[in-house]
């Protein structure tokens, strides 16, 4: 046996001109990884699909909150002069 032979199938590929994506060819100082490192981190689906998850629940609580406030006006039915109903939001005596 040669060793060709043992190592069939599991050859290692040579680099032809093929670059790994980011910057970790690159030579960077300390404080830029550090500053930086989204470049030089392989990404993180589930890290990512828990943050996705996580923004959009709370823009969705938002969301929420802001149509609770609409809702709570403290509206009443309030009847003119003329005897005509119309909405009228409660008031303070100090506004």
């Amino acid at each position: 046996m040669t060793n060709k032979e043992v190592g069939k199938g599991k050859e290692i590929p040579e680099k032809r001109g093929f670059r790994t994506p980011g910057l970790s060819s690159v030579q960077t100082t300390s404080l830029f990884r550090a500053v930086n490192p989204e470049l030089f981190i392989k990404p993180n689906k589930p890290v990512m699909a828990f943050g996705l998850v996580a923004i959009t629940l709370c823009v969705g609580y938002l969301g929420y909150m802001h149509a609770m406030k609409e809702n709570d006006q403290q509206l009443y039915e309030a009847i003119d002069s003329e005897g005509e109903k119309y909405m009228r939001r409660k008031t303070s005596k100090w506004d």
